[in-house]
Formats: structure tokens, sequence, C-alpha cells
């Protein structure tokens, strides 16, 4: 570090944002601290090296907001909690505008169950956001597969994922026949 002239820097792990922010900003010479994690193929950032005195004016600038940035991370947090409590709501009436027959508990519990913030399911992906007809009846889909058929105990005896899908494929079709009040035409 000496050699690459960086060795009065001192090094602030990841994880405090406004601190990191702030002591960027505090300081002439900053440095990002990277590892390579090869399981993942990616390069994922440590933490920064930053000049002493620039954290510490940085850690003083933080203590003294500190109260005020708490307060908006909890009106921040129940605004996103009323946000994600709407669009479950909403997510759950569009699964009934298109399945009349799903039972109204069961339409909530699949859009509660898609809909969880950073889950990476569908509901949160941009097309459920904007509830398109794929991405909820896509939703519907899993939530029979998981519910109303034994497709986890199937992966879990070890068959393979899509010959269990093929092997459920019978039950999904006629739930989701029956919800919607469809007779003997295959749904989408």
């Amino acid at each position: 570090m000496d050699c690459a002239d960086l060795g009065h820097l001192v090094f602030l792990p990841r994880g405090d944002t406004a601190l990191t922010r702030r002591s960027r900003e505090e300081s002439t010479l900053s440095v990002v601290v990277v590892r390579f994690n090869r399981r993942k193929s990616r390069y994922e950032r440590q933490g920064v090296l930053v000049e002493e005195a620039a954290l510490a004016r940085a850690e003083t600038r933080c203590l003294a907001d500190a109260e005020a940035r708490r307060r908006r991370r909890a009106r921040d947090a129940r605004r996103r909690v009323a946000e994600d409590e709407r669009f479950a709501a909403a997510f759950a009436a569009e699964i009934l505008r298109l399945f009349p027959g799903c039972p109204v508990e069961r339409a909530r519990a699949i859009a509660a169950h898609a809909s969880v913030r950073g889950s990476g399911r569908v509901g949160r992906s941009a097309a459920g956001r904007a509830l398109t007809e794929g991405a909820v009846i896509s939703a519907v889909v899993a939530g029979v597969r998981h519910g109303n058929t034994a497709y986890d105990q199937l992966l879990m005896s070890g068959v393979p994922r899509y010959e269990a899908r093929r092997r459920i494929a019978g039950t999904v079709q006629s739930v989701l026949r029956a919800w919607q009040g469809v007779g003997k035409e295959d749904v989408g």
C-alpha cells in the first residue's frame, strides 16, 4: 500500500451508505476495494479506503443527523409496506378477474407470495408490477403447481424439474379451467 502511495488511507467496510458517501466527499483520495467471488464469477465491493481525517469528519456529520435519517428510514419503510399492500390487493383483484372461480383467500395468498419485494418472483418483475395478463397467469400457475399438486414432493424425491412439471401439467390445467369457468378447451 505504501509503494502505491495509499498507506495513509484507512479501510471503511461496506454497509453504512451515508458514512461511505460522506467519507468519499470529504477525502481528496478514495479507493474502492473489491474482491472476486469465484462462485458468482464477479467482483463484489468490500468497502473503500479513505483518508483518516475525512472519515472522522464524515462520522461527525453522520452523528449530527442520525435521528433525522432514522426517522426517514422508518417513514420510508411504512410507505413501502403500504405500497406493497396496495400492490398485493391489485394483484389479487387481477387474479380474480382472470380466474373468477378462484377462492378469494387463495387469490390473496398467491398475490402476497408473488409480490414479495426483493424476491425475484414474477410479481416483482416489470411485467408483474404492470399487472400484465401473462405475469398474473404465471403467478397463478406457480401457485397451483405448489399448492394443488405433488410437485414439491416430486422435486424432493429427485425427479428433474421438467419431468415433474410434465407429470403435474394435467392437474394444473384442470384447476385453471375450473377457476376460469372454462369447459374442455385448453388454458393458454
